[in-house]
């Protein structure tokens, strides 16, 4: 990747665009022209508007859908399974009592300050920002729209001189704070579930956010360590005695974790579920095992994850 590619946008860039063209997108996401149309052609990922003359222009959103889709094929999800996971998505997001979100033109502006802040290093910067968009919007619709995408596009632009500083910072800055909003919100005497990685196969940011987003005044979610072996989860639900074991995963579901969770069933007395994007994806080898799959945390999961435990959901 060159550097025109993997520069930052400047300044007031969001601010004077409204649409892209091809060589724009290429330059914001590093992903080159020939893939940016492979996707819109095979796929139907993409659907750019088109000029007059026949050349692509991109809105906002889409920008967005390259970089979610980029995220999720660098976590070996195949192209061709992306088109099921941005429909869900976008179901989620339409589903009744969603909260009804900003332009895609103000999400926009809101993740290049965020972004300028994280590139300059400027905590105090960041910590307002972040206040001013949880005293509009609600935990989820913040972190969906605003700051994952942003920890996401740093991730990706790490291999870039000083990106991996910059993305370390915004990581560093978020983790602190969803560990102190997890803490606030375990309300007490409510049900308790606890939340494992599959280790390698998340960060933990996305293990702590997936215990924000599925708590609520009901029932408290407990975040195992990064690290936490899965031989030894059978150990600690015996002792902790949890109402049901969650288990996160982002990458695309293997032969070898299908057995792992064939073994994790056997050693726990607890109920297991699986959430994440593995559970979007691994959903229907998945189908009659003891197995629950929830989906990917949010909203629609934390709803099913309460029907589960409740015994209304079918596995």
């Amino acid at each position: 990747m060159t550097d025109a590619i993997d520069s930052p946008p400047s300044e007031d860039f969001f601010a004077r665009q409204e649409l892209f063209p091809i060589r724009e997108v290429a330059r914001l996401t590093g992903i080159n022209p020939v893939t940016l149309r492979a996707w819109e052609r095979r796929y139907g990922l993409i659907q750019p508007t088109r000029t007059d003359s026949g050349h692509r222009l991109y809105s906002h959103a889409d920008v967005e859908t390259v970089r979610l889709i980029q995220a999720w094929t660098q976590r070996g999800v195949p192209v061709s399974k992306v088109g099921d996971l941005l429909a869900r998505a976008a179901a989620a997001k339409a589903a009744p009592g969603a909260e009804p979100p900003a332009s895609n033109a103000d999400w926009a502006e809101w993740q290049r300050r965020v972004q300028q802040a994280a590139c300059q290093f400027d905590e105090a910067r960041l910590e307002q920002l972040y206040g001013q968009l949880f005293a509009v919007w609600s935990t989820a619709v913040v972190f969906q729209e605003v700051l994952m995408p942003v920890w996401q596009h740093l991730y990706v632009r790490r291999e870039t001189f000083g990106g991996t500083s910059e993305w370390l910072f915004l990581d560093a800055f978020l983790r602190a704070r969803v560990l102190q909003r997890l803490q606030l919100a375990r309300p007490a005497g409510a049900a308790r579930v606890l939340l494992a990685q599959v280790p390698g196969q998340c960060h933990e940011l996305e293990a702590l956010l997936a215990g924000l987003l599925l708590g609520s005044d009901d029932l408290a979610v407990g975040v195992l360590a990064a690290g936490q072996p899965l031989e030894e989860l059978g150990l600690v639900c015996a002792r902790a005695r949890p109402q049901a074991l969650l288990l996160l995963s982002h990458h695309t579901p293997s032969g070898e974790l299908h057995r792992q969770l064939q073994r994790l069933v056997l050693s726990v007395e607890c109920p297991v579920a699986l959430v994440g994007e593995a559970a979007e994806l691994g959903r229907a080898a998945l189908a009659g095992t003891p197995v629950a799959c929830l989906g990917r945390p949010g909203t629609v999961a934390a709803s099913r994850l309460a029907q589960w435990l409740a015994g209304r959901l079918d596995t």
